[in-house]
């Protein structure tokens, strides 16, 4: 009860993120941003009573729901980097590519955006400073609250979002304005700022973040998603970490590095015995069954942006769910048809690289089978034909036009789509022993050997030792190909609407990440072997459990029907879906939607038919004796990359970790460009990033729109060289 009140409550609140100005944005939420004097009167009333002030720092939660609304979401934290490149989609184009679109310009239509969507250069900026903004007034508030908890519950929540903001402009914009204090009263709007060094404004991260460890309880008082000591914890090790990283080599040699490592494995240690890891991996993401679910709850989710019900989903959904899907609507010649009875729509966003499917041991970690969607289910009559007053299923034409037997043609709840995960060392299919592949537009002939059916859409990784995915896109083109296998922690089952908002909670820091970040800095350390036993623990988890089904697949779409694990059946459950089947005269009719969920659902994935290995429920081993000697996996990413030392194999191989860990958890490209990686990963393994450029394209460029307006401590503008010193290097 009290998890449900505290997100209606958030919701409800998330107007004090708009109305409140903190003047150097220089931008609006609409024409109210900038009445300061209605917002203060409002704060400052709430703000004299305990319960009042706990409703405003209940509104900081909103600000994270910004982050997770639109295009966004994927494109500041996920595009050009090694893990993702877009897919026939180029909505993002820009911020994968790294061509000269990505510039200090919001990107436009007009200036070459494929559409109106693009995500601007100054997005992350603005919606940044909102936040800021009211966690500023409730310090300069917080002294007139009496009880000392609730006092210091206000305060710990208040450093905690402003240390987290801006931890993320650090991230992406290196030094930025620092603003510590409210906005002017008056209707004042100021213009004239100085930008702090990245020092400063990673140091100021810091001192928020230790504030907010001080402050904040160990308990989750609010429910679920409550900023805790541990979240403070999480992310105070994530600074101090970064402070010791490449990135800051000009200026962080006058830290002791010693003590601010120890100090990240001390936090780390803290927050991995209070929050310990779910016991199986596919608790965090797969086994999502509704709104507020149990699951949503795990201990070791350390910080989430909360949604819920449609009539509170405030400012910002949930648009998570149409992004890491391949396009099968498109691709598939209707055997498969998407629909709010599958949990995510086929935007196809973001598409998984060679190096991504090439990290994980197919065989041995669980991760990528319960991550990646392998199978999508028939559900849909693709090739009909009249047949006196019937219209009826064409069974002789499939087989006819795709060189197939008549008994290999499949039928409603067959396979519609599979991909076929396996090893560049993989020969069983070479030469198309078992028909070829293609999409359901391309006449093709591959049979499932388990199953004996034709597979409208059949899609193997690797054949004659060669990358082949991306060769089977509508566009034919390997840089825009619409054809890739997705993955499955964004799904959502309860929408009501196709294009209807999600309305699961997004996990932004876990312990998952916690233990990688403790294994990166034993690694800074040298102190290789304690970072590998670090890794082993997460890698233990991963490993197959006895008695395991190694072929069962779920997702979140599983909250769509209660016969399926969902909490509730979806109240559009019984309507009908826009899938055809046949009766049992044979005559096509349209599917319910829980007919069209169950045909869609198979609960299977192509494990077996990707590794060739014999069916078993033994454990498996993913332990690693010695830093010595990585995985076979890992090695052949060293190489590639041509790494050599100790500790550049051992930091790299962390970064292979968190790929197989953390995939598509929204925060790579900052991870990479923290490390020094970035540029050289991306060149690596991203064939669309060509253009990334070094001393450039590690930070973002400052957005044009906010240096325009600047003005100097006598009211004049400006002048071209005082804009350009404003600017990051290598932007114009």
């Amino acid at each position: 009860m009290i998890t449900k009140i505290f997100r209606r409550l958030l919701i409800a609140l998330s107007f004090v993120i708009c109305q409140l100005s903190f003047s150097v944005v220089l931008t609006s939420c609409g024409e109210s941003f900038l009445e300061e004097d209605a917002g203060h009167k409002v704060t400052d009333e709430l703000l004299n009573n305990e319960d009042g002030a706990l409703m405003m720092a209940a509104g900081l939660y909103a600000n994270l729901r910004w982050h997770f609304g639109y295009e966004w979401a994927y494109g500041i934290t996920l595009y050009g980097c090694d893990e993702f490149t877009n897919g026939a989609d180029l909505t993002s184009e820009c911020w994968n590519t790294y061509d000269n679109r990505l510039n200090p310009q919001d990107c436009t239509t007009a200036t070459g955006a494929a559409n109106n969507n693009c995500p601007p250069v100054s997005g992350l900026w603005d919606e940044m400073y909102y936040g800021i903004s009211t966690a500023n007034l409730l310090l300069s508030k917080a002294g007139n609250i009496s009880d000392a908890d609730t006092r210091n519950k206000v305060q710990g929540e208040a450093h905690f979002l402003r240390g987290y903001n801006y931890y993320r402009l650090f991230a992406q914009y290196g030094g930025v304005v620092l603003q510590t204090e409210p906005a002017p009263t008056d209707g004042t709007i100021v213009k004239n700022y100085e930008r702090a060094t990245a020092e400063a404004t990673l140091n100021q991260v810091i001192a928020d973040f230790e504030e907010a460890y001080n402050l904040l309880p160990t308990n989750r008082w609010r429910g679920y998603g409550t900023w805790t000591k541990y979240t403070a914890a999480h992310f105070l090790a994530k600074a101090l970490l970064f402070r010791q990283s490449e990135r800051n080599s000009s200026w962080n040699g006058s830290y002791d590095k010693s003590a601010d490592l120890n100090r990240v494995i001390s936090l780390c240690d803290e927050v991995i015995a209070a929050c310990p890891l779910a016991a199986d991996y596919a608790d965090l993401y797969a086994k999502w069954t509704g709104i507020n679910c149990a699951n949503e709850g795990l201990s070791e989710i350390l910080m989430c942006a909360m949604h819920g019900e449609d009539n509170v989903k405030g400012r910002y959904g949930n648009r998570t769910y149409n992004y890491f899907s391949p396009q099968f609507s498109n691709f598939s010649a209707s055997w498969i048809k998407r629909g709010a009875y599958i949990g995510e729509m086929d935007f196809q966003r973001c598409r998984p690289t060679e190096y991504t499917y090439s990290s994980f041991d197919n065989v041995n970690d669980a991760r990528m089978w319960k991550t990646f969607k392998t199978v999508y289910g028939l559900n849909n009559v693709a090739v009909t034909k009249k047949d006196g007053d019937k219209t009826v299923y064409d069974r002789e034409k499939v087989a006819a036009d795709n060189g197939i037997q008549l008994s290999q043609v499949p039928e409603i709840g067959d396979e519609g789509a599979i991909f076929i995960l396996n090893k560049k060392s993989d020969h069983r299919f070479d030469g198309e022993p078992y028909g070829t592949f293609g999409r359901g537009g391309q006449k093709h002939s591959f049979v499932n050997p388990q199953t004996g059916k034709w597979v409208p859409n059949a899609f193997v990784n690797f054949m004659d030792g060669k990358y082949v995915l991306y060769n089977y896109g509508v566009s034919g083109n390997t840089a825009t190909s619409n054809v890739f296998c997705g993955i499955n922690k964004t799904a959502d089952g309860s929408r009501t609407a196709e294009k209807g908002d999600a309305h699961r909670d997004v996990i932004m820091a876990r312990t998952g990440e916690t233990y990688l970040v403790k294994a990166e800095a034993q690694v800074r350390l040298g102190k290789y072997q304690d970072a590998i036993t670090t890794v082993n623990v997460l890698r233990a988890r991963a490993q197959w459990k006895n008695g395991e089904d190694r072929s069962y697949y779920t997702d979140g779409s599983m909250a769509f029907l209660t016969a399926d694990g969902g909490d509730t059946n979806n109240s559009i459950a019984a309507n009908k879906s826009n899938c055809t089947g046949t009766d049992d005269s044979g005559a096509t009719r349209a599917l319910t939607m829980t007919e069209a969920y169950w045909a869609s659902h198979l609960h299977k994935n192509t494990y077996y038919l990707s590794t060739g290995i014999d069916v078993t429920t033994a454990p498996s081993n993913l332990q690693i004796a010695s830093y010595t000697q990585l995985p076979d996996e890992d090695e052949a990413i060293l190489a590639e990359l041509g790494c050599s030392g100790d500790y550049d194999r051992m930091l790299n191989f962390i970064f292979n970790e968190r790929t197989r860990e953390l995939l598509g958890e929204w925060n790579r490209w900052e991870e990479l460009s923290r490390a020094g990686l970035l540029i050289k990963r991306a060149k690596a393994f991203n064939p669309e990033a060509q253009s990334i450029t070094a001393n450039k394209n590690e930070l973002r460029p400052i957005p044009q729109k906010f240096i325009d307006v600047l003005q100097n401590p006598d009211g004049t503008n400006l002048s071209d060289e005082q804009k350009a010193a404003w600017q990051n290097p290598g932007y114009k």
